[in-house]
């Protein structure tokens, strides 16, 4: 059965068109790092700085104790510093975790 076009579906498609149009680039080249809530913000401000990523807000569903929709961020740069990036994320938040 075909997929029914909605609403929803054209505000996602004009917005995916206007963040192209401002970033210059097509998305299909940029990829995201979703941030958990509760990521320290330094974490994010370094990753920001170092990488040189985007900061962008996502609305995603959200499984803590009861299944939300809520707008997250997200980190968005080319593949290969997003790659870095992320290791980078899981070597920081190794380091607060084990720093309590």
């Amino acid at each position: 059965m075909p997929k029914k076009l909605t609403i929803e579906d054209l505000e996602r498609r004009k917005e995916k068109i206007e963040i192209e149009e401002e970033l210059g680039e097509k998305l299909e080249d940029l990829y995201d790092i979703i941030m958990p809530p509760g990521t320290p913000s330094y974490i994010m401000y370094d990753m920001i700085e170092e990488f040189e990523l985007e900061p962008v807000e996502r609305k995603l569903t959200v499984n803590i104790v009861e299944c939300d929709e809520r707008n997250v961020i997200v980190l968005r740069g080319k593949l290969e510093v997003v790659k870095e990036a992320e290791q980078y994320y899981f070597k920081e938040m190794k380091e607060y975790i084990n720093s309590d």
